[in-house]
């Protein structure tokens, strides 16, 4: 059997083959189109058995064999696995356009929605039936017939597009590289930074050190190195990445405009005036003025608050440092030193604390603290030898497993992420499938006999991508479009990954998860007390940063304009307090937007924030009362309101129905550090 056909279990990445992906995904297509044949005749009853449960089945699993396509090709992005991607991705995109413009299908679901048996069917299924009227009228079901194809050219093109971008970055990443033969030059850097750039020459049987433009090499050289000329390079090569400054079939300015017009184009031919009116609707936010005018009353808070971070820095710099003119690639090395100068510690003393496996006994603990969980080691096939595979059990019963690959490879897409393997639902038998997840990070690998070490901001990016994780594997809806975090509004998704970073600041649950590198010795309460005095360091940049971002996604698909750069600057004019190099060119590498799913939606980070800092508030004010954030009382109700019922009621709805209230942004000011004096 083709391993990708193989449904009874885990994907057999033991087996998986570039081979196997076009015969297995031409299989399951042709399956679903003789599936459709039958359903879409008059004779079909367009009841939930007759005519939603058998489409959600092949749904599922054509959707589970490409997921397996897609995963691999984002994990271990070599040729041969590119290649068998990309060969089917037209095919597929151009099935599910069909599919979404399916008039038979559509009246059918109409037929459902005005039934009586609507009335009759659960709330988690009265809402798939709602948002598959929707979603068939976002993919063009009720476009005139003749605008269809070119519908469907659009969808075909735009995912194309996407997974060039971002091959296209990962190519411009891997093909730089900054060689280091004098001792001198690397100055200022960590010990671990240095042994892996050595590592990483060695590997290519050259001397001196190695450092490339992937994260766990890049960072710590604009952190640390006291080197300017290095830091300059490196940060040249990284702003300049897939530009077109480099080989021209890397430069992904063309198709960041393409891509802008095929999504106005999109838009109109639904009947919307931009991108982003299309993009807000399945979402919490109401319109594009509201969105706009949240991000800019955010800015507004955070403005002082970011000039006054920056006239420090630039006042330590000149007094300290010797630097007249601070550039952008002086910012982060003369924030460490600043925060270093002030408070004492560096982030490379706190990451000699955190060895990988204590801080993953302490994510573990923690989550099982608050959820009344068990994890444990389990056993599967992976794609890399790193990768680990773990499984989540209540009371004896296995509610989900879940893999972890947490270190950055050269065939590794960038960033961190969690993606779904297989979701949760009730099988005809009426046994449980339960949920399996992806968590990926892109962390230092381990250098020699010693463990990997993780910086703080490392820690916050595994709690993270594990509050996604969780929002996936501890869901109770048996049904698989709303269950965990399907059918979540996009902007309210970030609520449990930003809600789980906040335990990574509480004493009582940091004293358990460090033991020094080389000793063995906790994280000391001093220099735990100096981390959260440093915690809102230059929080005001960020959040302007956060919030540059975000206004100028949301501009570029509201005013319909190609011109990204111009954009750019315009938003920066507005909001920014640090304006980088004429040359920058940072959209080239906005994956999030142009090759992910937050077109128009970048907002969704600072939207969710303040629900999640709300949510998180919860545990503060009961702290005093029992002891610990870590309340197993009010973590069983985040679970039963907030986890348990995943996409099948609105967020809005499970919000208040935690926190008996509507949201405010009072948490997520102060939280960073931006409640005005008094």
């Amino acid at each position: 059997m083709n391993p990708l056909l193989d449904f009874s279990g885990l994907p057999r990445f033991d087996a998986i083959e570039p081979a196997h992906v076009a015969p297995a995904i031409r299989a399951l297509i042709g399956d679903y189109r003789a599936l459709l044949g039958k359903l879409e005749q008059p004779e079909t009853p367009a009841t939930w058995e007759d005519f939603v449960q058998p489409l959600i089945d092949a749904g599922e699993r054509l959707s589970r064999a490409w997921g397996v396509v897609t995963h691999l090709h984002g994990v271990n992005d070599v040729p041969e696995w590119r290649e068998a991607y990309n060969a089917l991705l037209p095919e597929v995109t151009r099935f599910y356009a069909e599919l979404g413009q399916n008039l038979a299908l559509y009246a059918k679901y109409k037929a459902l929605a005005a039934s009586e048996e609507f009335n009759r069917l659960t709330p988690a299924r009265r809402r798939i039936v709602e948002h598959a009227l929707r979603d068939f009228r976002l993919a063009g079901a009720e476009l005139p017939p003749e605008h269809k194809p070119r519908f469907q050219a659009i969808q075909e093109e735009l995912s194309s597009l996407g997974a060039k971008f971002s091959e296209n970055l990962l190519d411009a990443t891997n093909a730089y590289a900054e060689w280091v033969t004098e001792e001198a030059t690397l100055a200022g850097l960590p010990e671990d930074v240095k042994a892996a750039a050595r590592a990483a020459a060695e590997k290519e049987g050259k001397p001196g050190w190695k450092f490339t433009l992937h994260a766990p090499s890049y960072l710590p050289v604009m952190q640390y190195a006291d080197d300017r000329g290095l830091r300059y390079r490196m940060y040249r090569a990284y702003a300049t990445r897939a530009a077109e400054f480099g080989p021209p079939e890397w430069n992904n300015g063309p198709l960041i405009e393409r891509i802008l017009a095929l999504r106005e184009e999109e838009a109109r031919l639904l009947g919307f005036e931009n991108y982003a009116e299309l993009s807000l609707t399945p979402k919490m936010a109401d319109s594009p003025r509201q969105v706009a005018d949240f991000l800019r009353d955010l800015a507004a808070k955070a403005r002082p608050f970011a000039e006054r971070d920056l006239a420090e820095l630039t006042e330590f710099a000149a007094r300290e440092l010797g630097l007249e003119k601070l550039e952008s690639w002086d910012i982060s090395w003369a924030s460490e030193k600043l925060k270093q100068a002030r408070y004492s510690f560096s982030d490379d003393e706190v990451k000699q604390y955190f060895p990988a496996p204590k801080v993953l006994e302490g994510l573990f603990r923690c989550v099982e603290t608050l959820f009344g969980v068990t994890i444990r080691p389990d056993v599967a096939p992976a794609w890399h030898p790193d990768v680990r595979f773990f499984r989540i059990e209540r009371q004896g019963r296995l509610v989900g497993q879940f893999f972890l690959d947490l270190y950055a490879r050269e065939t590794k897409r960038g960033g961190a992420w969690m993606a779904d393997a297989i979701g949760r639902r009730r099988l005809a038998n009426a046994e449980i499938q339960t949920p399996v997840a992806y968590l990926c990070c892109n962390f230092p690998a381990p250098v020699g006999d010693k463990p990997a070490t993780f910086s703080h901001d490392d820690v916050l990016t595994l709690f993270h991508e594990t509050g996604h994780g969780l929002h996936h594997l501890l869901t109770e809806v048996d049904e698989l479009p709303v269950a965990g975090i399907d059918g979540v509004e996009w902007d309210a998704v970030e609520l449990p990954s930003q809600f789980m970073e906040n335990f990574c600041w509480e004493w009582d649950v940091l004293k358990a998860m460090t033991a020094h590198i080389d000793t063995g010795a906790p994280l000391p309460r001093a220099l735990y007390d100096k981390m959260v005095a440093a915690k809102n360091f230059q929080s005001g940049l960020f959040m302007l940063r956060q919030i540059e971002f975000a206004l100028f996604d949301l501009r570029l698909h509201h005013e319909n304009r190609r011109d990204f750069m111009a954009v750019l600057e315009e938003v920066r004019r507005e909001v920014a307090v640090i304006t980088p190099p004429e040359w920058n060119r940072f959209p080239h590498s906005f994956s999030h937007i142009f090759a992910g799913g937050y077109a128009a939606g970048y907002y969704s980070y600072k939207w969710a924030e303040v629900l999640s800092a709300d949510a998180y508030a919860a545990f503060e004010e009961v702290a005093p009362s029992v002891g610990t954030v870590l309340d197993a009382t009010l973590g069983e109700r985040f679970w039963r309101e907030i986890l348990a019922v995943g996409g099948s009621r609105p967020a809005i709805e499970s919000f208040k129905a935690f926190r008996g209230r509507e949201p405010t942004p009072e948490a997520l000011l102060r939280h960073s550090g931006m409640v005005p004096a008094a």
